[in-house]
């Protein structure tokens, strides 16, 4: 007969890890994230020294860009190597790899949530076109960070004639886990957690490779009376660490927002926006999604779209769904984001990134660092630190429509808007059109060879992408092309007979 699952203290579990262990943690920024264990895992290593070396596995970036999080696990000894998609939430744990003190790898979200499928079944990893022609792509940099990382992890292979790429898959040891609940025999139900995120995968992928399971939980109850409701059986689970609520809050913005459990009507959660450059560019983008698309938006200015939507009234033309698994209502914000106010339904991520590789998305809104001639776009790499892709090259890759959003030029720009022209105040410091990016995240030539159609938004103006590369197609009202487009832009792009923006986007509403 099975035992009842062993309950014990978090000190208690995480002394179990031992040296050089491959650690799998879940959450997507605070959601579903185990703090307390690691947390407690930071402590112990501090006091004792051990664990040590360990090669640490994440699928979403996870941390509040502070302490919490993966950021409890940034020091020299501890982590040996870290594999992960987001590195700007935890930038304690990107300060070591840019200073060359950590192995680290910076892969697709959807490829690292996928693969522990894969690791889980022993499979040969996970073969996709997710991140060909891109910095990840081994004929560039295989996704490596710095110059202390060399074993190759991702390799070119050709089937049927194709180019595919192959990451390769490793032995799990422990997995950091958490859900709301576990019965008496160690089964897990996630009813109070905004994501379900890849709990099953990471359970099963340590399971089969002989290594241990530990499970943060907010309380034991004696059954679990829905069995369907059981996201992690408890035949997986080796530890349960019981928190009482302590450091288990439902994501890093909220101790418990009942709208992220439960379906519903309306836009609630979603703050009206001030007039500004921001919702120029967020209602232009706006335009762009059609009646009955099925979209993604990504974190920062994409966000803006879902509040001029529900400023217009017009959400319910379309289905929002997020990376982390919830379709429909509303993409919260900030340490919120991976959750939706009253979602239609949550999914694992595994299976959200399965529907989007295979081209679920009619539309994506995403956000952009630097953009060049190709329409190649960089979301990574920033002056002096290093944001990751997260689900960016997924997406990105395989929306049918990609709508680029991003200031015209950065760091200081102020605009106003008088009598419907624009007036640009402040011009920003940084060029965003730039020559050649820094990294490439999105390959422009590949996704005209794919069929994909492209807008690059700005305040100012639209720009599409073509076979001769960006082609300037809109200018706002009161913008000078010449003075105020083309010379901040590093390079020339086409110029047919641009039309003005839409008047819409510079009335407040």
């Amino acid at each position: 007969m099975r035992a009842a699952a062993r309950i014990v203290t978090a000190v208690e579990a995480i002394a179990a890890i031992p040296d050089g262990a491959t650690v799998v943690v879940s959450g997507f920024v605070g959601a579903a994230h185990p703090e307390l264990l690691t947390c407690t895992l930071e402590r112990r290593f501090l006091k004792t020294g051990s664990p040590k070396n360990l090669t640490l596995l994440y699928a979403a970036g996870q941390g509040d860009r502070g302490d919490r999080g993966l950021n409890h696990l940034a020091h020299v000894g501890l982590i040996k190597r870290a594999i992960g998609s987001h590195w700007n939430l935890a930038p304690k744990l990107g300060s070591l790899a840019l200073a060359n003190e950590i192995e680290a790898y910076n892969f697709p979200q959807g490829v690292m949530c996928v693969l522990l499928r894969e690791i889980a079944a022993k499979r040969p990893g996970v073969i996709t076109k997710v991140g060909l022609n891109t910095f990840i792509d081994p004929r560039q940099t295989g996704g490596r960070m710095n110059g202390r990382t060399t074993e190759p992890l991702v390799e070119l292979v050709t089937l049927d004639g194709e180019e595919w790429l192959r990451y390769k898959p490793m032995p799990v040891h422990v997995g950091l886990i958490r859900a709301t609940y576990a019965d008496a025999r160690g089964n897990l139900s996630m009813d109070r957690e905004g994501i379900i995120g890849e709990v099953l995968p990471i359970a099963q992928a340590a399971k089969n490779h002989g290594g241990i399971v530990i499970a943060q939980v907010e309380s034991v109850i004696d059954r679990i009376a829905d069995p369907k409701s059981v996201r992690v059986p408890g035949i997986l689970v080796d530890y349960i660490v019981t928190t009482g609520g302590v450091m288990h809050e439902q994501t890093f913005g909220a101790k418990f927002e009942e709208a992220f459990v439960v379906s519903g009507d309306g836009a609630e959660g979603i703050e009206a926006l001030g007039f500004s450059e921001r919702k120029i560019i967020g209602c232009r983008a706006l335009m762009e999604i059609r009646e009955g698309d099925i979209v993604n938006l990504g974190i920062g200015l994409p966000e803006t779209v879902a509040a001029v939507a529900a400023e217009k009234g017009c959400l319910q033309d379309f289905t929002l769904t997020i990376e982390s698994g919830p379709i429909g209502g509303v993409p919260a914000s900030g340490l919120n984001f991976g959750c939706s106010y009253f979602p239609e339904a949550i999914i694992d991520q595994p299976s959200q990134f399965d529907f989007y590789d295979g081209g679920g998305i009619d539309t994506t809104v995403l956000g952009a660092v630097e953009i060049d001639e190709k329409g190649s776009v960089n979301v990574s790499q920033f002056a002096g630190r290093f944001a990751g892709v997260g689900g960016f090259v997924n997406i990105s890759q395989s929306a049918k429509r990609v709508i680029f959003c991003c200031t015209f030029t950065a760091g200081g720009l102020e605009v106003v808007v008088e009598d419907g022209r624009l007036r640009i105040v402040r011009e920003g410091k940084h060029a965003k059109f730039v020559k050649r990016v820094a990294q490439v995240c999105f390959h422009g030539p590949s996704a005209l060879a794919r069929g994909q159609e492209v807008l690059y938004v700005t305040e100012r103006a639209v720009f599409e992408l073509t076979r001769e590369g960006l082609r300037l197609i809109e200018v706002a009202d009161g913008v000078d092309m010449a003075v105020q487009v083309l010379s901040l832009m590093e390079f020339t792009p086409s110029i047919g007979h641009p039309r003005p923006m839409p008047q819409p986007c510079f009335y407040p509403s």
